[in-house]
């Protein structure tokens, strides 16, 4: 019965790309979608060991403790493992990541695609005793600190005017990072990192840097591994978060199945990954 229905599926994605594509782009993405790319280490629990180097191509080197490395080197789970959403159920859409990374889904649905970059560069700053540079902007461009948060200072929101009052005692805890942390997944999100953070040209691109659109819906990837050839060109690996909230996913190349995980990232080019295809967007890195 279960090959019945992926057998449907498939004949299902067919119809459709066929539909919306062009013939040998739709043969890829079908392609790449029932295919595992051969250069998947299926044994190895880092970004970094589960993705095999291109033929021609190294990896692009990074000091030890930069956030660079910080990301490549992320941990993940067993392969195989299943995206799962806040609410404990599975994502509908199995077929189109490689790696679950080593991140916690809460149980309160906030976590969504720009939360789980925002916890991520967060989490490097924090046990990288860069405390005091965690900091977003609002979508309304109110800047919140963590440590203005710490000293107990929280929002008063009236429309989109936000103001900030000491309403709660000081604390510096873990506990109360990641209750920060749930106040930004509320009042940020894509819109307001792609207006406050610097865009990136991609020949400029590096590890960390990523790919947005903003808006309601929006979507945001985050690179997270890159290799280079004596041309000079690069290709990268990517990983996102999705809404609902969900697990932190390293993504396949569905339009690309020779180089698949692996992606070719050019300015104002059409990028597909597993639930999105990114159009007008733009490339942005943290500060």
């Amino acid at each position: 019965m279960k090959k019945v229905i992926l057998l449907l599926f498939i004949i299902g994605l067919v119809f459709l790309a066929f539909y919306f594509k062009p013939v040998e782009k739709a043969y890829d993405t079908v392609k790449a979608v029932i295919e595992t790319p051969s250069l998947i280490n299926k044994d190895s629990l880092t970004i970094k060991s589960r993705v095999n180097i291109p033929a021609g191509f190294r990896r692009v080197e990074y000091p030890k403790g930069s956030f660079e490395d910080y990301l490549r080197n992320y941990k993940l789970k067993t392969f195989g493992s299943k995206i799962i959403n806040y609410d404990n159920t599975e994502y509908f859409w199995q077929l189109g990541h490689i790696g679950i990374l080593e991140i916690p889904v809460p149980k309160n649905g906030l976590q969504q695609c720009a939360d789980a970059l925002i916890r991520i560069r967060s989490e490097y700053l924090w046990d990288n005793n860069r405390k005091d540079d965690i900091g977003f902007n609002f979508t309304s461009g109110d800047y919140c600190s963590w440590s203005t948060y710490a000293e107990g200072f929280r929002p008063k929101i009236n429309g989109s005017n936000v103001s900030f009052y000491k309403t709660a005692n000081e604390n510096h805890t873990k506990d109360n990072f990641y209750k920060y942390l749930n106040l930004i997944y509320t009042y940020s999100g894509t819109l307001s990192l792609y207006n406050e953070l610097k865009p990136v040209k991609a020949k400029d691109l590096k590890i960390g840097d990523m790919l947005i659109k903003g808006g309601s819906p929006g979507h945001i990837v985050m690179l997270c591994d890159e290799v280079i050839n004596d041309k000079g060109e690069k290709l990268f690996l990517l990983f996102q978060g999705n809404t609902p909230a969900q697990s932190v996913h390293l993504v396949k190349n569905l339009s690309d199945s020779k180089i698949s995980p692996w992606y070719k990232l050019e300015d104002g080019a059409s990028t597909q990954v597993s639930n999105y295809t990114f159009s007008s967007a733009k490339f942005v890195r943290f500060k």
